[in-house]
């Protein structure tokens, strides 16, 4: 296995099942180094309520992080409160972000390769009067990136956002020339850089009901989405676009596609959360350091149960790990030239 440096992961809500997952994930730990960034108190009693055997081994940035069999490298940040499986409490909101906080300057500072996030809960940070709207829109700000691109894959697909957590009518008046643009620009270098795909397909969907009907349903295929693609296409970006969305997710259109690029949240996530669920990715693209997630939200409901399946975060783990490795040769190269 190649030496980079290791993983972190931040399990999120610490009352949800990421905690869960982490302690689920020590028995069976991918082959990468990883360290784990929570309330190592936490970890011990979700193990203890689970029936697990979990040794914590406390994190040194000088000591070598490596994968064993029933144990986590932790690197301690404590709750604000005492947690129970289930029950949120709004005063770790700020406990939450503290572990991101530190999880994403460790990655800027090359501490860690890549971060993987557990599941968050939104209502809880915003009832600890800090406002927030996703882990997306999080990591942009912490960077200092103006613009970044969420995008899931597994099934077989991927799926970017053009939109991300934003209510349904606010939507149209967020996909202007200008963002819907950066966004392209920016899936399509990733797909490149991050991904290996020379010449990335991306198919385009419109954001009305097919696709406007020529203005007849809606005119932003006619007056933002189709002179977009049009202009980058001039640029030899491969687009396909814009498509009705009923039809675009079947096989025949897929197939000539690398990455569906939706309008928003719930037209392209459906399809691709009923393909995958549980086994999914997200991925934060255009931001300066590597980030994945898993595909599922808090299930405070099995927190604590043992009735979890850590498949998506494994897959998130496995996707960090390629895409740092990839990014460690890319560096690596430019260095010799």
């Amino acid at each position: 296995m190649e030496s980079i440096a290791p993983l972190v992961l931040t399990p999120g809500e610490p009352a949800g099942i990421g905690p869960d997952l982490a302690v689920v994930l020590a028995a069976d730990p991918p082959p990468v180094p990883l360290v784990v960034v929570a309330d190592r108190f936490l970890l011990a009693e979700r193990a203890k309520l689970l029936g697990r055997d979990l040794a914590l081994v406390d994190y040194r940035r000088e000591r070598q992080v490596t994968a064993q069999p029933g144990r986590l490298t932790v690197l301690h940040v404590p709750l604000a409160a005492p947690s129970r499986p289930g029950r949120l409490d709004a005063s770790n909101g700020h406990y939450v972000l503290a572990t991101l906080d530190r999880a994403i300057a460790g990655c800027q500072a090359g501490e860690f390769s890549a971060l993987v996030t557990g599941p968050v809960h939104k209502g809880a940070i915003n009832d600890a009067g800090i406002p927030f709207s996703g882990h997306t829109e999080y990591l942009a700000q912490k960077t200092g990136t103006q613009r970044v691109v969420m995008m899931l894959t597994g099934g077989g697909l991927r799926v970017a956002l053009a939109t991300t957590h934003l209510p349904l009518r606010a939507v149209a008046d967020a996909i202007t020339a200008e963002a819907l643009e950066q966004t392209l620009r920016i899936l399509h270098a990733d797909l490149v850089r991050r991904f290996g795909i020379t010449e990335p397909r991306i198919l385009v969907a419109g954001l009305n009901p097919h696709a406007g009907e020529g203005g007849h349903l809606g005119r932003e295929e006619l007056e933002v989405i189709g002179p977009v693609l049009e202009k980058l296409r001039a640029e030899r970006l491969r687009l396909v676009g814009p498509l009705p969305a009923d039809t675009l997710f079947t096989p025949r259109v897929l197939a000539q596609g690398d990455c569906v690029l939706a309008m928003y949240h719930d037209q392209g996530l459906p399809v691709l959360k009923q393909a995958s669920f549980g086994h999914g990715v997200n991925v934060t693209l255009g931001l300066p350091i590597v980030r994945t997630s898993v595909d599922h939200g808090t299930a405070l409901d099995r927190a604590g149960t043992g009735e979890v399946d850590a498949g998506s975060l494994r897959a998130a783990i496995d996707l960090a790990w390629r895409l740092a490795l990839r990014e460690a040769a890319a560096a690596r190269g430019a260095a010799r030239t």
